[in-house]
């Protein structure tokens, strides 16, 4: 499929792993980030382009001059706080001929927003970790909390502490903070793809190592309970397109399964679920085109173990960028 695909946030692993796999599929990629050193703009075959952070002021008019200029076919973003600068970029990104295949509002919101995701899953009745806000600090569980920024993305300002007033401390250091209980157990991620007509293809891994919020080793897995859940999550939320959910398994608690997030967006460790046999990125060209996800391709084998690593892109002397 030799589309022109514009991927955002090549900085980070979504991005860069996304770019390179549409590279890998015949795809010419236009890089972007707000970073001029972002990793994914040394890429081979693919155009560099530096855009604003989606709060920026200049953002919108930045983003359609780029896509006037470059004419992509479509726009595959990775970075959640550019999701609602994007949906409301809709029209004119159409009227240039560009494909989007974005969430609805009040779906992105419930993904990116930590708090709004607790009272969307609460509502729901799928079991996720019980969630404060600082003014409602004296009704935080008791034990460890957790105190994270509410719109943050790859593990950036979350911190541990022990008591109340250790997270009143933090709250007061930590932009637009939530206090949530600290959970424990075997970590995973599900890689999820929902069509445009509502069917959910899930793909588990565990979570075997973290770094930086990265999931830098995974292993494939099926369980019927995390599947089921997962699933919960998704209607919940109404997320459509590609995104990624985490949660725990607690062998030793009533709620077995707890949802802690959801990101619509590919998520960091994809190449697992690719590696076991799933057609992720594929089938998200598919859908992103309007044509029908073909689900038989989503489906993947256990206990496919993947390890990240660190790698050299390129070398050079005098000034770069």
């Amino acid at each position: 499929m030799s589309k022109r695909i514009l991927v955002t946030g090549v900085g980070g692993a979504p991005g860069f792993d996304l770019a390179r796999s549409l590279l890998r599929l015949g795809c010419k990629v236009l890089a972007a980030d707000a970073d001029p050193y972002a990793a994914g703009f040394l890429l081979p075959e693919t155009t560099a382009h530096v855009l604003p952070p989606a709060m920026d002021p200049g953002y919108r008019a930045s983003m359609l001059r780029l896509c006037a200029n470059a004419r992509p076919d479509a726009i595959l973003s990775t970075v959640e706080r550019e999701l609602p600068r994007l949906i409301a970029l809709r029209r004119p990104l159409a009227d240039l001929g560009i494909t989007t295949w974005l969430p609805e509002r009040h779906a992105a919101t419930a993904c990116g927003d930590k708090a709004r995701f607790a009272a969307v899953l609460t509502a729901h009745g799928v079991p996720t970790p019980r969630t404060v806000l600082p003014d409602q600090l004296d009704g935080a569980p008791h034990g460890l909390l957790v105190v994270k920024p509410r719109h943050g993305q790859g593990a950036k300002g979350v911190h541990v502490c022990r008591t109340r007033e250790q997270a009143r401390v933090l709250c007061e250091l930590i932009p637009a903070p939530i206090v949530q209980e600290h959970i424990t157990g075997r970590e995973f991620t599900a890689d999820c793809l929902i069509d445009r007509a509502g069917r959910a293809s899930v793909i588990l891994r565990y979570r075997l190592l973290v770094k930086g919020g990265l999931a830098v080793v995974s292993r494939t897995f099926n369980d019927p309970e995390v599947d089921e859940c997962v699933r919960a999550a998704l209607t919940a939320t109404g997320v459509t397109g590609a995104c990624c959910v985490q949660g725990f398994i607690r062998d030793d608690s009533p709620d077995r399964v707890l949802i802690t997030e959801a990101n619509a967006r590919v998520g960091g460790g994809f190449p697992a679920s690719v590696a076991a046999g799933a057609d992720y990125i594929g089938q998200y060209l598919r859908g992103l085109f309007r044509q029908d996800v073909d689900h038989g391709q989503l489906t993947y084998k256990p206990d496919v173990t993947l390890t990240k690593y660190v790698e050299t892109l390129t070398t050079s002397e005098g000034k770069t960028r």
